[in-house]
């Protein structure tokens, strides 16, 4: 589980922009990948104590790594992985694009730490799945419009409309 209590913006550290503290639930991978990270970390050190910041450009860990730093560092990292196009604000973007596709808006909500699900559903709306095809057939068969038992669709006609036999030209989009 990993607590977020603090965030940086203009390289000064403060509460989150919510002002709230979230807890963040690590995948196993991820989990294997700090622990190994951090034993490698304090093996560098030669017994000097380990600090408070996980990203430091020190060996003690005294100092915090500042936000620009961090990209470019995550930059380089993508350089020699031969990523194109990757940034650590793409990668929250495509968590939040991954959760809200599985129809998940509050968890991204969650993990992204917005206040209010209307922040993430006006951000990501693009995303959602569109699941309605039963509902679709649904109102086709309120309607009685299915392919068996109505070969010819009745149009309804109102001011504006088209009236049978015209859909040709109307422009569908």
């Amino acid at each position: 589980m990993l607590t977020i209590e603090r965030g940086v913006s203009g390289e000064e550290v403060g509460p989150t922009k919510t002002k709230r503290t979230r807890r963040l639930t690590l995948g196993r991978t991820t989990v294997e990948l700090w622990r190994a990270s951090e034993q490698t970390w304090r093996g560098r050190g030669e017994g000097a104590p380990f600090g408070d910041w996980v990203f430091s450009p020190d060996i003690d860990h005294q100092r915090r790594l500042t936000a620009s730093g961090m990209g470019h560092w995550f930059a380089e990292l993508c350089v020699e992985a031969d990523l194109v196009g990757v940034s650590l604000h793409r990668l929250r973007h495509s968590v939040a694009t991954f959760l809200v596709g599985r129809g998940e808006l509050l968890r991204a909500q969650q993990r992204l730490g917005h206040r209010d699900a209307s922040t993430t559903l006006r951000n990501y709306a693009h995303a959602l799945p569109l699941e309605d095809g039963e509902v679709a057939d649904d109102i086709d068969s309120m309607l009685g419009a299915t392919c068996e038992t109505a070969p010819e669709v009745p149009l309804l006609v109102m001011p504006g409309n088209p009236v049978k036999g015209e859909l040709d030209e109307v422009d569908m989009r």
